[in-house]
């Protein structure tokens, strides 16, 4: 019982931190997808419990004995000349549960000061870092807890910010049925400090949930994930919408219907994914994000915007995953990752 009441003043601390802080959102980067497995499933997390680190590392109560000695990298080609990744290595210290340390950079590169008219008059770059210690533990057979504690360092040309943030999380395992459901706060926390004036700004809080079900008769997992439910109203106007006419003869705007609106507000909350395993080697992966896919649609060119796919592949000790999502028409990210469990060698 008294691990309970610790979990749940875990999640009264973090919901508190949240409370605390307002104003725009920084640190944007601790939202980046962490593998390349959770980005071919479609969002910055995947609830899937199979002893991958990279998995752990966004959702700490699926760390368990099983990962001791695991280790993971991730390198991921994002836009432009911007490239980041993460490196991870996880503990098991009995009694006092499961650890993993992970280091997370994101480079933006180089760009040029300009005066009023122009011309450049030299180079600047910009970086941010966040250290992550992750804590996991089974309190019964089926259910497990977990928290990260984030350092965080960002450094934009001579302005630098460091602040803390705490992802508390809660897993339900049932390993016979093929069943995993989660429950997750992420990124409650503050800007401590700053280098530069204004008001400190808020840190992008998430709850999310999601469950992931393997087929008894078929080498098949589903997954659903439920994002953003601290906020319901994602949806916003977009005055380049084809279904927003304005009448001729009254001018006004033609709105879409109420039932429309709240099944779209609802979609964009939900993104399903899939990962068919047709040997022990071979995983393949692929997603819809309807959110994504209305805010970077282009309406004359929507192509494969909101899907993504991927591969994974189980070579001697290591695991290969590689995936590739459709952002926008103008590219998509590579995503790598390779992992190996030390303890083998």
């Amino acid at each position: 019982m008294r691990r309970y009441w610790i979990f749940a003043g875990l999640i009264t601390m973090v919901i508190s931190l949240q409370a605390q802080v307002g104003g725009k959102s920084t640190y944007s980067f601790l939202n980046l997808n962490n593998s390349a497995r959770i980005a071919a499933l479609g969002s910055n997390i995947a609830f899937i419990q199979d002893q991958d680190l990279s998995l752990a590392v966004a959702n700490p109560s699926f760390l368990t004995p099983e990962y001791d000695g695991q280790l993971s990298l991730s390198f991921v080609d994002y836009f432009s000349d911007i490239n980041y990744g993460f490196a991870s290595y996880s503990r098991d210290f009995n009694q006092i549960g499961t650890w993993a340390a992970t280091m997370q950079f994101i480079n933006y590169g180089r760009f040029s000061y300009a005066n009023v008219s122009g011309d450049r008059e030299g180079e600047f770059s910009g970086s941010e870092l966040a250290a992550t210690l992750g804590w996991g533990r089974q309190l019964t057979p089926l259910f497990t807890i977990g928290a990260n504690l984030k350092m965080i360092y960002s450094g934009l040309e001579q302005y630098t910010s460091y602040g803390l943030a705490v992802d508390v999380a809660g897993t339900y395992f049932q390993e016979d049925k093929g069943l995993t459901a989660s429950l997750i706060i992420k990124n409650a926390g503050l800007e401590i400090a700053k280098n530069y004036e204004g008001d400190k700004n808020s840190l992008p809080f998430e709850i999310q949930a999601g469950v992931s079900k393997a087929l008894e008769h078929l080498p098949f997992r589903y997954s659903i994930i439920l994002t953003h439910l601290e906020n319901w109203q994602l949806r916003y106007n977009d005055p380049y919408d084809p279904v927003l006419r304005v009448d001729p003869i009254t001018g006004e705007i033609n709105e879409r219907t109420a039932a429309a609106k709240a099944g779209d507000e609802l979609l964009r909350h939900i993104v399903i994914g899939g990962e068919l395993t047709p040997a022990k080697f071979l995983s393949l992966r692929v997603s819809y994000n309807y959110q994504r896919r209305q805010e970077m649609k282009i309406y004359d060119a929507k192509g494969m915007v909101g899907w993504s796919w991927g591969i994974g592949l189980q070579v001697s000790k290591f695991r290969f995953s590689y995936a590739r999502s459709a952002f926008h028409a103008a590219g998509s990210p590579n995503y790598i990752t390779i992992s190996t469990n030390l303890n083998a060698w």
